[in-house]
């Protein structure tokens, strides 16, 4: 390979990725603004200086692309989740700090913020989806082993990891609802609940019984 064509091949990749990038930031305002449904592959097009064609070389339509902006937003807030947990020194840590990282993260990107306002449905809709389901495996395994190390008492870590999951969905979409948007109001809820179950678990001894098959 020459020179010359090794150099053509990097700006070829440069533009894939420049291109992409784009229709990506467009699709993250269009949906925000104009919800999923309201929105068409033309509204997302129009905010980028591409060819209408062009998208199509990427995305095969506005499900995928709007998959693809939920991607990601979850890669970066499954870090920030798994990082939060693992600094935990107490339940009540481990419990409130990663909810207090989703609750956060949400709020802090204004687009991401409309997009749970104006697309809860699609979002749900995506809940069993690995582009979410990773985040909710990820929770089951950072149960498993607290379990395991005695943080946590033994119970049904994979019925817990969707409680828990399903909260973090449902409080976010109320949170972002209200105006301000109550962060401190929407973890001190979650993290109350939870540690009210998690003691009510570990006195109840069908609770755990049942919870050693889980864990």
């Amino acid at each position: 390979m020459t020179d010359g064509t090794a150099l053509l091949g990097g700006r070829r990749e440069q533009t894939k990725a420049h291109n992409r990038a784009s229709i990506l930031a467009a699709a993250r305002e269009v949906f925000a603004e104009l919800g999923y449904d309201a929105a068409g592959v033309r509204d997302i097009v129009r905010r980028t200086d591409l060819a209408s064609g062009t998208f199509y070389n990427y995305f095969p339509d506005k499900e995928s692309v709007f998959r693809a902006v939920v991607e990601e937003s979850a890669q970066e807030v499954r870090r920030r989740l798994r990082e939060a947990r693992a600094g935990a020194r107490t339940l009540e840590e481990f419990v409130g700090d990663a909810y207090r990282a989703w609750f956060e993260f949400l709020v802090e990107d204004e687009l991401l913020f409309e997009l749970m306002q104006r697309n809860a449905g699609p979002i749900r809709a995506l809940f069993g989806d690995p582009i979410l389901g990773a985040g909710v495996e990820d929770l089951l395994d950072d149960l498993r082993a607290a379990i395991e190390r005695g943080d946590l008492p033994p119970m049904d870590a994979d019925y817990m990891a969707g409680a828990m999951a399903g909260v973090a969905l449902e409080l976010g979409v109320r949170m972002a609802d209200r105006k301000p948007a109550d962060v401190d109001g929407a973890v001190r809820f979650a993290t109350e609940l939870f540690l009210g179950g998690i003691q009510r678990l570990e006195s109840s001894p069908a609770a755990t019984r049942a919870g050693t098959r889980g864990a």
